[in-house]
């Protein structure tokens, strides 16, 4: 079987899946599904999970940076090429361990921000949905 017959083959197959999925949707409006679904417990969660990690890696990440950078400095002392190369090590885990702790903050605070974001969202649309009712009962 040649590429294109193949490829042919796979296009049909996918287009075969993708319409039986769409046969198979809710015809609700919204679906009814849960993919988009904010779950604001789970999303808590994974925030401060997120925060403890990025306080651990404050602490945990660099307890073997000073016995490290002192290892290497005796061993380049000595003459040892491992010295250079630990140091390098070194120098890269704390390096990654800025990384990591810099994303753990980012995905923390953003997740903080996204539920703060959409409580206030809440509180408007409840206002604005009052607010019309109250209206329509008065006209």
């Amino acid at each position: 079987m040649s590429f294109e017959e193949e490829w042919s083959a796979a296009r049909a197959t996918a287009a075969a899946n993708i319409s039986m999925r769409l046969n198979q949707a809710p015809a609700t409006p919204g679906g009814g599904g849960s993919d988009l679904a904010l779950n604001q417990d789970h999303i808590g969660a994974v925030g401060s999970e997120a925060y403890k990690l990025h306080s651990r890696l404050q602490t945990d990440g660099k307890h073997a940076a000073t016995a490290s950078a002192e290892a290497a400095g005796a061993l380049a002392k000595e003459g040892f090429a491992s010295g250079a190369a630990l140091a390098k090590v070194n120098g890269r885990w704390e390096s990654q361990v800025k990384t990591l702790g810099a994303a753990c903050a980012q995905i923390s605070n953003g997740l903080n921000y996204s539920l703060s974001s959409h409580n206030k969202e809440e509180q408007q649309l409840y206002a604005e949905f009052t607010t019309s009712k109250i209206a329509e009962y008065l006209n």
